[in-house]
């Protein structure tokens, strides 16, 4: 379940930021504003979905995810094709995401 509410929230958090990227670097209508506020308040209430004692922890481990979720989006989205060094970059930091979370904790 984790991983499904780490997927939805990165994909809430990069639309709601990419509505104020639209409006302000693509010069679109502010009203692209209204739908990216709703959509980082999701990202926040997904987030806090994920179950963990520390937030801290469960912010770390999802940078890894965001980071791969960006890199899809750049290529679904905006139509450019994440290079190897996106790709390898991604994988390392899905690596350090996965220690974050997987790790044995008494």
């Amino acid at each position: 379940m984790t991983c499904f509410i780490y997927t939805a929230a990165a994909l809430a958090e990069i639309a709601g930021c990419f509505s104020f990227w639209a409006w302000w670097r693509l010069e679109k209508s502010p009203l692209w504003l209204l739908p990216g506020l709703a959509s980082l308040a999701l990202f926040a209430l997904l987030l806090s979905l994920v179950d963990t004692n520390a937030a801290g922890r469960a912010y770390a481990a999802y940078g890894g995810i965001y980071i791969a979720a960006s890199l899809g989006w750049l290529w679904l989205v905006e139509g450019a094709r994440p290079d190897r060094w996106d790709l390898a970059g991604a994988a390392l930091c899905i690596a350090g995401a996965s220690v974050i979370l997987l790790a044995p904790r008494a």
